[in-house]
């Protein structure tokens, strides 16, 4: 398989990874179907366990924490107030979410994807491992780091939260309009694919 088709595969894994938790996220403010709540939060449930064995229960706790105190020391999402920079933040981050069980789980799957599937190892790092690792990296850059870190001139109350304004193609191949941030914040029951537009909106 030549190499460009290789990277150009694990991009898209890492986006299709990243609709994954974008889909969670959006059950976590009811909106994947709104019309039943069981349901929406089903969809939840089974996007957060194929992403990572994430608890939907316990995510949608901690989201709501963000959203209620953005950007502050009540938010499980911020930083611990030394490292601001990516890496020490995207480390904390990560830190505050992992527990060993979900690791032991992780790898007992890519272990029984190996050895009763005859996966190869190589197939898992590259179309499984890598891009799931990148799409955590992602979602951070665009979900968190780059909209919460402070401003030079301080954050704007009560939100917290900056937007950056691609145009609508590169915003979606980007991080699904998360880059549409302080109007997600805004306005929390708009599914993600409204976003530009009620940027849009705000702005004539």
């Amino acid at each position: 398989m030549p190499i460009a088709a290789v990277v150009l595969a694990m991009l898209v894994q890492m986006f299709l990874y990243t609709g994954l938790f974008i889909t969670a996220h959006d059950a976590m403010h009811g909106v994947v179907y709104s019309k039943n709540p069981k349901i929406n939060n089903l969809i939840g449930a089974i996007a957060l366990q194929l992403y990572a064995l994430f608890s939907f229960e316990k995510l949608l706790k901690t989201h709501w924490q963000h959203h209620y105190h953005p950007a502050s020391d009540r938010d499980p999402d911020f930083h611990d107030g030394q490292g601001r920079n990516f890496f020490a933040w995207y480390f904390t981050f990560m830190k505050n979410y992992w527990s060993w069980w979900r690791i032991i789980g992780l790898i007992a799957i890519y272990h029984s994807l190996h050895g009763l599937l005859h996966i190869p190892q190589q197939n898992l790092n590259l179309f499984w491992v890598f891009p799931s690792i990148a799409s955590s990296a992602q979602l951070f850059y665009f979900g968190t780091y780059r909209p919460h870190r402070e401003p030079q001139g301080g954050y704007e109350e009560p939100f917290r939260a900056s937007t950056t304004a691609l145009p609508t193609f590169w915003s979606f191949i980007t991080c699904y309009h998360f880059g549409y941030h302080r109007e997600h914040h805004e306005f929390p029951h708009v599914p993600w694919w409204q976003l530009p537009a009620v940027y849009r909106s705000i702005q004539r």
